[in-house]
């Protein structure tokens, strides 16, 4: 049976930033090619993007990942049942705690609140959408009998019936960030859902040397007389042409989103919606690490997207050989030119382009990126996402 992937490759030009530091500071890098490559590593850039889906989707289609999970129940709980508020973090705990198998326990390192007490919390990030802690709350409600009370909800859930539920409650209703990133339930292995997306490191397609700024602050209070800095420092920093990718497995989305709730709205939709809002958010998205002292906010030169039948296909090996400078200084040009040429190559020996249904996009700025060209239909981003959303419902749509 045929697959549906979505490939992502991205060439993206960084002025001097430190958009990703290690433990001492410094831009992360990594070998490649037997260079030093400035490096942004894939988690930077999932957060880039999950952050980015904040400003492209409503909340409810959204997740909460924390460990502050009980406080976050406790809240919805009282939302809808204000007298509930005293007991609110008790049932939460109780309930989370049914659901999913993980104790939600007050952590001895965390400082106690100004009341002497401490919110209890889980032992590691748990990554729940809103639907799902709106079911947890409704659920919490009703378990805790006329009395409201948390040992009403202790005897409720020991029922085997009534603690499904509760575990249904955190399987089903995924949002788009839990159905392409991933969850992991270190104590109920079964409530784990598989990443529908992969999200390379992203590489400097040249070799990369890493500088440093020295800096000093003035007093502002400091009189004439007085001479010398304030604060003296240094920071860690690179540039570079990044080659970005990402591959979305459309399949593994749709087993995690599941078909569409309304009737009035395709089976596809969640799917399409998902894979729009993904591709805006990783195309557009940048990691933040500080960009109030660099402000290096720029967007990608070229995206090239490919839909492909059986295997996501990175490009990165196009760079493995560290790109040159141009003779006009720069790197993007020459990287293009090496692109341009080597995905062709790639796709004719592995027989990429043997399958008509198989589709391309290219989305290039400048002169520059003129090499990429032939890699795809020429559009530009709101062309991209629609007809990438309008590729993917009708492959959804072909198979139901």
């Amino acid at each position: 049976m045929k697959r549906t992937i979505l490939d992502i490759h991205i060439l993206q030009t960084v002025p001097p930033s430190n958009l990703n530091r290690d433990d001492t500071g410094t831009p992360k890098s990594a070998y490649f090619g037997g260079v030093r490559r400035a490096r942004v590593s894939s988690q930077a850039w999932k957060r880039a993007t999950r952050t980015a889906f904040n400003d492209l989707l409503p909340p409810e289609e959204l997740g909460v990942r924390t460990k502050k999970v009980a406080e976050a129940l406790a809240e919805r709980i009282t939302a809808r049942e204000a007298s509930l508020e005293p007991v609110a973090i008790e049932l939460a705990a109780k309930m989370i705690k049914a659901a999913t198998g993980s104790a939600i326990e007050v952590s001895k390192r965390k400082a106690k609140n100004e009341d002497g007490s401490a919110a209890p919390e889980s032992s590691y990030l748990m990554f729940l959408s809103r639907r799902q802690l709106d079911a947890l709350a409704e659920l919490a409600i009703a378990g805790s009998g006329p009395g409201r009370d948390v040992k009403a909800l202790e005897e409720h859930l020991k029922d085997k019936e009534n603690k499904a539920r509760a575990r249904n409650a955190v399987d089903t209703r995924h949002s788009v960030d839990i159905a392409l990133f991933g969850r992991m339930v270190a104590d109920s292995a079964d409530l784990n859902v598989e990443a529908a997306t992969q999200v390379a490191h992203a590489l400097s397609v040249h070799k990369s040397d890493i500088e440093s700024d020295y800096y000093t602050a003035v007093d502002d209070l400091n009189k004439a007389e007085e001479t010398g800095a304030g604060m003296i420092g240094t920071i860690d920093f690179n540039s570079a042409t990044l080659y970005r990718y990402a591959a979305v497995d459309i399949d593994e989305l749709q087993r995690n989103l599941g078909a569409g709730l309304r009737a009035d709205e395709s089976p596809s939709t969640p799917v399409q919606k998902a894979v729009t809002a993904f591709l805006e958010a990783f195309i557009t998205s940048l990691p933040t690490g500080k960009i109030n002292t660099f402000g290096n906010h720029t967007l990608p030169s070229a995206v090239i997207v490919k839909v492909r039948d059986r295997r996501p296909v990175s490009f990165v090996g196009a760079f493995e050989k560290p790109v040159g400078m141009g003779k006009g200084g720069g790197f993007l040009e020459n990287s293009c030119r090496r692109l341009a040429a080597h995905v062709p190559e790639l796709e004719k020996q592995y027989g990429l382009t043997k399958d008509d249904d198989e589709h391309g996009w290219v989305f290039r700025v400048g002169e520059d990126t003129t090499a990429l060209a032939s890699l795809g239909s020429e559009v530009t981003l709101a062309e991209l996402l629609e007809n990438v959303g309008a590729e993917v419902a009708r492959r959804l749509g072909s198979r139901t």
